[in-house]
């Protein structure tokens, strides 16, 4: 089994160099950035005058380029970088981005953040029709589509492959003369834009990954927007003028880096809020307020500052033990979780705890955590939750696909605290996670997408919806 103890994985980080120098080294330091959203591999294709070439492996990124000469031979003055967890396609190196396509007279280099809604269609479509894929990942069907389109030049290529495939992506295009970025008509996923120094661009999933180059921000890049950056500058267009702006929720929840903004709003100070409002909802006696390191810390201090409880480091993370991949045995999940988190037994013993996390997934990683607690001598511990409970699956990104891993889909709140063996269990309302976020889209719950916790899709669900409709009626018939 692949999954993370939390069970909630990332989907993938893009970033994309034009006009430097430098561009394999600020690709490398600016995927480290972005590392957090994709441990599974990483890779980056330079530009040298023409001629692109690349390096891709498994593992992180500091392990994929291990050896100085994996970077250095990468010359050239543009570049695109990705890091990558699967949300479909295996997890062969194959599969492993960018992509490097070359052509009897043309080579491009493709990185790609979501996931495909119609893949599975477009896919048979392109082998009916004679063409080769070389992956199993969804990406790679955007440029077969662009080989096939008809129009007068690339970009009338592109904006007809666009506009066959459904749900959330945001792409990086290296082409021979320009970078080209990419965003679903709802953008589900981030893409921002930066300015450096010397006049060069940088476009990235995260603004974190902005500042580690020494960029300035210029804005995002906007749903249903084609950014085509070369040597007379940036110019924008847009492939459709049917967009409706849906960013995924679950990057100010859990995603992103605190230090990043998505669409102007700073991820820690939405947390932040999301905390405040928390403890609004979900008061509770207590003597101490705790955050599960690290995604909950920022939400756990919003806690305690509004319900005047005292902010305490109970849970210690290890920095130094990476991504914990698990075995299907109870004994083992238990072991990966006292790897990586540490009681604070002389904080927590005797004391009444409220325990501030961002989201229960399948209540795995919840349960051992109370139980340590409890088993350091705290007296209570009050589980609260900064997002709505997690009942329907993702199908722009994000790896969860079905409702069988998700407890919040079979359980109820009361149920659910007594599985995971909490005293008490509250969950940050819908209303109130769009309020704490703030972001004031002129769209359906403010511009987010809320579907994790409601069902209600921004899209048609494409290839997923006859497996989900059959999911949602298995689930009815177990209720019965």
């Amino acid at each position: 089994m692949s999954n993370e103890i939390k069970s909630l994985n990332e989907e993938c980080g893009v970033l994309g160099i034009w006009g430097s120098p430098e561009a394999n080294q600020m690709t490398y330091f600016g995927l480290h950035s972005l590392q957090h959203r994709g441990q599974e591999g990483a890779g980056i294709v330079t530009n040298d005058h023409g001629h692109l070439m690349g390096y891709r492996n498994r593992g992180l990124l500091a392990d994929v380029f291990r050896k100085p000469e994996h970077l250095t031979q990468l010359t050239g003055d543009a570049a695109i970088g990705h890091v990558r967890y699967a949300t479909a396609g295996s997890h062969g190196l194959e599969n492993i981005q960018p992509f490097l396509f070359d052509f009897a007279t043309d080579q491009f280099a493709l990185a790609h953040n979501g996931n495909l809604t119609n893949a599975v269609t477009l896919r048979r479509m392109l082998e009916q029709s004679g063409a080769i894929l070389k992956s199993s990942s969804d990406s790679e069907i955007l440029m077969h589509l662009i080989r096939r389109a008809e129009g007068p030049d690339l970009h009338a290529q592109i904006k007809t492959a666009l506009q066959q495939i459904r749900g959330g992506f945001a792409y990086l295009l290296l082409t021979q003369d320009s970078l080209i970025a990419m965003l679903d008509p709802n953008g589900f996923r981030p893409l921002s834009i930066g300015r450096l120094a010397n006049g060069g661009y940088v476009v990235a999933s995260e603004t974190c990954a902005l500042n580690t180059v020494q960029a300035t921000f210029i804005r995002d890049v906007q749903p249903g927007e084609i950014v085509t950056i070369d040597a007379d500058g940036l110019h924008s267009d847009f492939f459709t003028t049917e967009t409706t702006h849906s960013i995924c929720s679950m990057e100010y929840i859990y995603f992103a880096r605190p230090d990043s903004d998505i669409c102007g709003i700073n991820v820690h100070a939405a947390r932040k809020r999301m905390g405040k409002q928390l403890a609004r909802e979900t008061a509770v006696e207590a003597d101490m307020v705790i955050g599960v390191p690290n995604s909950s810390l920022s939400a756990a201090s919003g806690y305690a500052e509004e319900s005047g409880l005292p902010y305490e480091m109970g849970l210690v993370k290890n920095q130094y033990v990476g991504r914990t991949f698990i075995e299907p045995t109870q004994a083992l999940r238990e072991q990966g979780v006292n790897r990586k988190l540490a009681v604070v037994k002389s904080v927590v013993a005797g004391k009444r705890i409220v325990l501030v996390d961002d989201s229960i997934v399948r209540g795995t990683t919840s349960k051992h955590i109370v139980k340590r607690l409890k088993e350091a001598g705290a007296l209570s511990v009050h589980l609260r939750i900064a997002s709505p409970p997690l009942k329907y699956p993702c199908f722009y990104g994000i790896d969860i696909q079905t409702r069988d891993e998700l407890i919040a889909a079979h359980q109820s709140i009361a149920e659910m605290c007594a599985t995971i063996g909490a005293d008490s269990l509250g969950f940050l309302s819908e209303q109130g996670l769009i309020d704490a976020i703030g972001l004031q889209q002129d769209a359906p719950y403010s511009g987010l997408c809320m579907a994790y916790f409601n069902g209600d899709y921004p899209t048609p669900l494409y290839d997923y919806e006859a497996a989900y409709q059959a999911s949602l009626k298995a689930d009815k018939e177990q209720q019965s």
